[in-house]
């Protein structure tokens, strides 16, 4: 009795459907996948900045990190730009 067969996942998908509406799903699952592209990226450049330390010096390093970080709150702000355009 407590266990979530096909026919209840079914319901479940027709009222979310019903709430939120086809496009509104659409956005929050493409929202979904730009937030899990963004954590793996951050996982691999953060595994690349470790091999790179041991290999690079400390004052290059912190250019190198700040440069990055530029990047990224250009990348969030074109992301953040885009999805405004898309809501209005």
């Amino acid at each position: 009795m407590g266990s979530i067969g096909a026919p209840e996942l079914i319901v479940i998908a027709l009222i979310a459907l019903l709430l939120f509406g086809a496009g509104r799903i659409a956005d929050i699952g493409k929202g979904l996948g730009q937030g899990i592209k963004n954590f793996k990226q951050g996982i691999k450049e953060a595994d690349n900045d470790d091999d790179d330390d041991d290999k690079k010096p400390a004052k290059a390093e912190k250019s190198e990190k700040s440069e990055k970080a530029e990047k990224k709150a250009d990348k969030s702000e074109k992301s953040k730009k885009e999805e405004a355009a898309e809501e209005a």
